[in-house]
């Protein structure tokens, strides 16, 4: 297969990871502030992205692939807060596990990620372009 094919294909594959990864901090981020509804009900649980390597044979090349999306089972932080609906016979509320530092930490790497696959896949159309004007 042709090289430059595989090098596309490559960064595609981990562009798209991270845009799936980048879709799942944006949903921690935009359920951060969730807490539980009723003292039984847990609130909104932080969502973790793998990922993995699988070879594609085809054009010879391992590309990065999302194995799963698991649920951060760190545990819910607890406020007290008597008079919420969602407060145990305590007065505590379980707050959503997701903390909002970490979530803009992983956004940046994610991106830097994402665009560094990008910058890749520019440079092999550009190299392709190059190559086929120096062929003719």
């Amino acid at each position: 297969m042709d090289p430059f094919n595989g090098a596309l294909n490559a960064s595609a594959a981990g562009m798209r990871a991270q845009a799936l990864r980048l879709r799942v901090i944006a949903e921690n981020l935009a359920n951060q502030d969730n807490s539980a509804i009723t003292p039984e009900q847990d609130p909104y649980r932080r969502k973790t992205v793998h990922f993995k390597n699988v070879l594609d044979r085809k054009i010879g090349a391992e590309l990065v692939t999302v194995s799963r999306i698991d649920r951060d089972q760190t545990p819910f932080p607890l406020r007290y807060e008597p008079n919420h609906p969602g407060a145990d016979q305590n007065g505590y509320v379980k707050h959503s596990n997701v903390n909002g530092l970490i979530e803009i930490a992983d956004m940046r790497q994610a991106n830097r990620s994402y665009q560094a696959q990008l910058n890749v896949f520019r440079l092999t159309k550009q190299m392709q372009a190059r190559t086929n004007e120096l062929l003719r």
